[in-house]
Formats: C-alpha cells, sequence, structure tokens
C-alpha cells in the first residue's frame, strides 16, 4: 500500500514540476516597404518612427494577436534592424504590446534579442547582373533596401543566455560541402556567379542563430532563421538553390559532426550542435508538398531523427481559404502554402499547436483580412512541456 502511494506521489511531483510554454515564429511585415506609398523606396527609419508613434493600425493588429496568442517566446520575421534596435523593441513594448489592443490583456517581454543580418549589406559586386556593380538591393548579400531591411528579434519571458548565442551571418555559401552555389550557370552554362562573387557570397539570406533559452531548469535552443524565397530570379534558379542550402544548414547542424564539422559561427567557433533540446522556428519559405522550392531540403529536415515531425499546426479557416487543396489546413501564409515553422526536438513533449487564421465569420477576421491589416503570413505557435 505504502509502495502505492510513493509511486503516486512520485507521479504527482512529476507533472506539478511541468510547465507549459509556448513557442511561436510571426511573419510581421514590419519592414519599410510596408511603411510607404507603393513604388516609393524606403530609408530604413519607417518602422522607428512609427514604432515611436504608437498610432500604427497594422502594428496594432500585430500586437493585438499576440496578446490573444500569448507566446512565451516568438521570433518576428521582418522586424527591421538597426542601430537604434534596443529603442525599437522598447517602443514596440511600451507602445503596443504593453497597451491593451482591443482590451486584450496586455503582454511584457523582459529579454530580447535581435542582431545585424544581410540583407541590405552591399557586396561590392554585380550580383543581379544589371550591369551596375553595387549600389543595388539586388547586389546586397541579402536582398533589401539597406542594412537591417527584413531583420528579426526574438522575444522572449525567460532569460536569454545573450553570452551563449551563435550567429552565423557571415558563413560562406562556398564553405558548404556539397553546395548549390556551383550548380547555378547562366544561359551559356557557364556559372552565373563570377569567381570573385562565389568567394564572398553568404549562405544567410538573413542570418542563423542559435539562441540558448532558460525556460524552467531547462536550456532550450531556438534555431532561427529567414531563407530567401526560392522565387524572383531566373532559370538559373539562384534564390531557389540559396533556398535550399539555408535550410540544409540547420539539417547538418543537427547532425553530429561528421555533417556539422565544416560549421564556423560569427566568432570563429567551429562544430554544430551542442545541446540536447532545440526549436527550429522561422519563414522558411518552404514547403515539402507545394510551392516552386527544392522541397528536398525541407523535407530532409522534418525527416530529421532530432526533429518531431509527428504534428503539424493546422486551422480550419486554412482549409476554408484554398478549399481544394488537400493541405490546406497547414498553410501558413495567405498565398496558400506551408511556410513558417515551429519544430521541437524528439526531447521536448509537444501538447498542442496551432495558426491563428479566424474565419471569415469570425469577428477576428479584421486582423488578417488582407496583408495591410497584419501580414500575408499567420503566427503559428506550438506548446511544450518543460520540466520546473
Amino acid at each position: 500500500m505504502y509502495k502505492i502511494l510513493i509511486v503516486f506521489l512520485m507521479v504527482v511531483s512529476m507533472y506539478s514540476n511541468s510547465q507549459e510554454i509556448r513557442i511561436a515564429t510571426f511573419n510581421v511585415s514590419m519592414d519599410g516597404t510596408n511603411y510607404v506609398e507603393h513604388g516609393q523606396v524606403p530609408k530604413g527609419d519607417e518602422l522607428q518612427k512609427n514604432l515611436r508613434r504608437g498610432e500604427h493600425q497594422q502594428i496594432k493588429n500585430i500586437a493585438e494577436i499576440i496578446q490573444r496568442i500569448r507566446p512565451d517566446v516568438i521570433l518576428l520575421n521582418e522586424f527591421d534592424y538597426s542601430s537604434q534596435s534596443a529603442s525599437d523593441v522598447q517602443n514596440f513594448l511600451k507602445h503596443y504590446l504593453k497597451v491593451s489592443q482591443h482590451n486584450n490583456k496586455l503582454i511584457d517581454y523582459p529579454y530580447s534579442y535581435s542582431a545585424a543580418v544581410n540583407t541590405g549589406v552591399d557586396s561590392g559586386l554585380d550580383l543581379d547582373k544589371d550591369g551596375i556593380a553595387s549600389g543595388t538591393k539586388g547586389d546586397a548579400f541579402g536582398f533589401g533596401f539597406y542594412p537591417g531591411h527584413y531583420g528579426m528579434l526574438v522575444l522572449s519571458q525567460f532569460p536569454i543566455q545573450l553570452e551563449k548565442i551563435r550567429t552565423f551571418q557571415r558563413f560562406l555559401w562556398k564553405d558548404m560541402p556539397n553546395n548549390l552555389l556551383t550548380t547555378i550557370k547562366g544561359e551559356t552554362g557557364e556559372s552565373y556567379y563570377s569567381h570573385e562573387a562565389q568567394q564572398i557570397l553568404r549562405l544567410s539570406s538573413k542570418s542563423h542563430w542559435d539562441i540558448p533559452i532558460k525556460m524552467a531548469n531547462e536550456t532550450i535552443h531556438l534555431l532561427a532563421s529567414h531563407p530567401t524565397p526560392p522565387v524572383f530570379d531566373g532559370p538559373e534558379n539562384r534564390n531557389g538553390k540559396r533556398n535550399h542550402d539555408e535550410i540544409r544548414f540547420w539539417n547538418d547542424y543537427l547532425s553530429g559532426s561528421a555533417h556539422s564539422a565544416y560549421i564556423y559561427d560569427d566568432n570563429g567557433k567551429s562544430g554544430g550542435f551542442n545541446g540536447e533540446h532545440f526549436v527550429i522556428a522561422g519563414d522558411l519559405n518552404a514547403s515539402p508538398d507545394e510551392g516552386d522550392g527544392m522541397n528536398s531540403s525541407i523535407k530532409g529536415l522534418l525527416e530529421n531523427p532530432l526533429v518531431n515531425h509527428t504534428f503539424v499546426p493546422k486551422s480550419a479557416a486554412g482549409k476554408l481559404h484554398t478549399p481544394d487543396n488537400q493541405h490546406s489546413a497547414q498553410h501558413t501564409a495567405e498565398w496558400a502554402m506551408r511556410a513558417d515553422y515551429v519544430l521541437p526536438s524528439t526531447s521536448l513533449e509537444v501538447k498542442a499547436s496551432g495558426v491563428f487564421w479566424p474565419k471569415p465569420n469570425d469577428p477576428l477576421f479584421r486582423l488578417i483580412k488582407d496583408r495591410k491589416s497584419s501580414s500575408d503570413h499567420r503566427l503559428v505557435w506550438v506548446d511544450i512541456t518543460v520540466t520546473k
């Protein structure tokens, strides 16, 4: 009898010492092009101005979505980065997230992380073949009108271990074994990129981040990125092949030293993942079933034995949006594809997941009715259980 009681108390204690944590990703379209008239060129300070004013309806709607879903940790894609990003984050918190939107409970994030990305950083070379070397958005290491365009931001209610973060912004594409850079050919069959360009091209169109976050008694690594869309190029498929290798990076990073030994971070440290728990998050611009990308890479990531692919966040409204598409319930973008991911490691227990996509007859549809309401992407979330 006593043994049964002890076992019962141990089980109760085990569950009472666990905590459910919600992790989300959201491409929020909070970049300069969203705040200028169509056809105008953004200067790079448009987001800062609107964050200071606290009056922009699209940002209010984004804040309301976050307040309603209430993730403990969230990666925001397309949140412009600049030297003023620390104050931008505080203004986003002060004027939007910590203000009740539509009578919702405010939300605070005491911890955050943002850093430089490759978008808008001039390469000095004519990468887009327009006859002009540098000075244009197509000649940047990542497509963008200015440095930091389409940046990334992590907000967290748990401490971020800043001194242990690894970033891979400057990792060179040529240093990935069996990369697709060398297979990009022009119409004549010669390499699309010059030898000089191939020596300096970076793999990440924005960056790849490994961010350790202390959640309860565990450290969970948020693996954040935003690969380039596999379109907006030509028959050489330079963006499609870059998207493939940007996603493949995470697969190699997680697959042990035989596959990750070539990797080095921005501080010169070599090797891949060194931890137990992780969550891959971001707008990966790829689907295993649809789209114009080379889906072998995202399939490979989903099939990695360390990645929990047994669940897929879904929404009923996504199915309504594209009723004739068999994959529509798992779509995360209004242009009808699964593009955004929150993928925990198999070491973590998944309790629930979802895509914030209200149906047209839902009063909350106003938050996503078009891309100017909030974004052309939907917030994707996953609940995991972590031991206290």
